[in-house]
């Protein structure tokens, strides 16, 4: 791994933490803020908002920038925006402050990508942006249950606080291995945008929000299911989130294998096999056993279909990839914010048990999306390794950004 790759892999790292971190914190926010804990929920979607609105907006305004003065002040506003959510005097003010660190993370993890993948040797794209979201993983196996465990005995605004410095010397290795370098070609924004006229990344990006959206309901309200449906005590937030975190690395690497070898028929699997996990989710939680082996088994699944989701867009979307990935973290984060509304109705309603009915329920319409992708792609031939369009739209990418940014 190249020292680039490594030091975008840590920024990946303190962005991860950042978005998830709140699902370990969410009742101390709630208390102290004096906010229900549905309305702390919010927290999460006005993260996501940031990043729906930001994807698509800032990565199309900043497409010809230098990578080097973009990359630094996508970091630079993240770090403003954990700070000020560290200092956030009240609710509305803490809902800003997500929404700013929020807003830059789909046009930074869309360069990224799009860079990875530019240097990947063929059939490799896959394993490649699986090394590179190995960030995403560390996030969730050591930045969450530490961010929750500093969280617990110093007060989540120390949380945020942390994030934020981390980010910042992360940044300064990032100026060290970013190369100042002119910004890369790219086509007009109208020639960038009829990407998305094509079905193959009108699909890939609604399998995108539509397979991540029940995992990432319970996810977000992990809180009250651990100690309200399996009795875990608060204390035991940080080991159940070491366990997802574990999944999430096996599942990261694994589903990038199975993705480089049959990227549609591993992911209709994967989805398959989440949506069997999450049905059986509230009678396995009522043991505590059972619990944590569920959320270790929901955190692998959740990370399997990651990158192939990922990959998918990539090879659908030639000529204006960056941009399709970016969109596609949109997707990603749409989902994340229907999550935090939705869960909070099922708390309110039903009952916190009712969300693991509900996500498998949702989760086989992002089946029902793959099964379809997959359908249409046997219908013609396929470019080797991807699974991806007919062979004339897998040429070379010439929009990508170059190997060197």
């Amino acid at each position: 791994m190249s020292l680039l790759v490594f030091s975008l892999m840590l920024v990946i790292f303190g962005l991860t933490t950042g978005e998830f971190v709140i699902a370990g914190i969410l009742p101390d926010v709630a208390r102290d803020l004096s906010v229900s804990v549905p309305a702390a929920g919010l927290l999460v979607s006005a993260y996501a908002l940031g990043m729906i609105v930001g994807g698509p907006v800032i990565t199309t305004l900043t497409a010809r920038l230098p990578r080097r003065p973009l990359i630094v002040g996508l970091i630079a506003t993240s770090i403003a925006g954990n700070a000020a959510s560290a200092l956030a005097p009240s609710y509305p003010v803490l809902l800003a402050g997500r929404f700013v660190a929020g807003l830059v993370v789909a046009t930074f993890f869309a360069v990224a990508v799009a860079t990875a993948v530019s240097t990947a040797p063929p059939g490799r794209q896959a394993s490649t942006v699986a090394r590179l979201t190995f960030g995403m993983n560390l996030g969730m196996i050591a930045g969450t249950p530490l961010g929750t465990f500093i969280g617990q005995h110093l007060g989540w605004r120390a949380t945020f606080a942390t994030i934020a410095v981390f980010s910042a010397t992360a940044l300064t290795m990032v100026l060290r291995s970013v190369p100042d370098r002119p910004a890369p070609q790219v086509g007009s924004l109208l020639g960038e945008l009829r990407v998305f006229a094509r079905r193959d990344v009108v699909l890939a990006i609604a399998l995108t929000a539509a397979g991540n959206l029940g995992v990432v309901t319970v996810f977000t309200f992990m809180a009250p299911l651990a100690t309200d449906v399996s009795g875990f005590p608060g204390a035991a937030l940080p080991l159940l989130l070491l366990l997802y975190g574990g999944g999430a690395v096996v599942g990261n690497f694994l589903g990038g294998w199975l993705a480089d070898r049959a990227l549609m028929p591993s992911l209709a699997g994967l989805l398959a096999g989440l949506a069997g996990v999450l049905a059986l989710g509230l009678p396995l939680s009522g043991h505590q056993l059972s619990a944590a082996v569920l959320w270790f088994v929901l955190g692998v699944l959740a990370f399997a279909i990651i990158p192939g989701m990922q990959t998918r867009v990539v090879a659908t979307a030639r000529g204006a990839p960056t941009l399709a990935v970016a969109v596609n973290a949109s997707g990603f984060q749409l989902a994340a914010a229907f999550a935090g509304w939705l869960g909070g109705r099922l708390i309110d309603g039903p009952g916190p048990g009712s969300l693991y009915p509900v996500a498998a329920a949702l989760t086989l319409t992002g089946l029902l999306i793959a099964l379809s992708s997959l359908w249409h792609d046997r219908r013609r031939p396929r470019s080797p390794g991807t699974g991806g369009p007919p062979a004339p739209e897998a040429a070379p990418d010439r929009g990508a950004p170059a190997p060197a940014e």
